[in-house]
């Protein structure tokens, strides 16, 4: 009989996505894995790798062993973004998840990644985690499609005037890339 593999054993899985802020402290975090049982030992995770990577200046992708977990983390203003997988798992492939994610909240914050800004808009974060990753299965990293979806989303017809015109704005950028891509 033959030995088959579920698809998580296939596809490489993300356990967690944290979003830090500059003392180490959450402002959006989601897991996907029962590593971290309780939120006690959550927490306890997020102080030693936001203590451990403290140090680190990481304007761009920085990968680290963790706990024998493999941790992609970027840091800008005072935010701090991290995407965590077993320690098997690629690290091209997580790191596309962490630039996914991190280039749709840009795109959706309009370039103002600060703390402020994304306690604002917390909804537009978690829907964007909802777009990349559901179960730790990876859905989506192309970071037109994911802001796209979102902005699809958080569009309502009570919305004010200005949320609108960025939601269409999103559309219509969507919209010019795929013309671009398509020639």
């Amino acid at each position: 009989m033959a030995n088959f593999f579920s698809s998580r054993d296939s596809c490489p899985a993300v356990k967690n996505i944290l979003l830090l802020d500059s003392e180490g402290k959450r402002v959006v975090v989601k897991y996907y894995s029962d590593e971290w049982p309780t939120n006690s030992a959550k927490l306890a995770f997020e102080k030693s790798l936001f203590t451990k990577t403290l140090k680190s200046n990481a304007r761009v992708e920085e990968i680290t062993m963790f706990d024998d977990n493999i941790v992609i983390y970027k840091f800008v203003q005072d935010l701090h973004f991290y995407v965590t997988g077993g320690d098997e798992d690629n690290e091209l492939i997580l790191a596309s998840v962490l630039q996914g994610f991190f280039d749709a909240v840009a795109l959706l914050l309009r370039n103002t990644v600060d703390k402020r800004e994304a306690l604002e808009n917390l909804d537009l974060i978690y829907l964007c985690l909802d777009e990349i990753v559901d179960q730790g299965m990876i859905l989506e990293t192309d970071t037109s499609v994911i802001a796209g979806k979102v902005a699809i989303q958080s569009l309502d017809a009570g919305a004010p005037l200005s949320e609108q015109t960025i939601s269409q704005a999103l559309a219509t950028a969507r919209e010019h890339l795929a013309r671009t891509l398509l020639k």
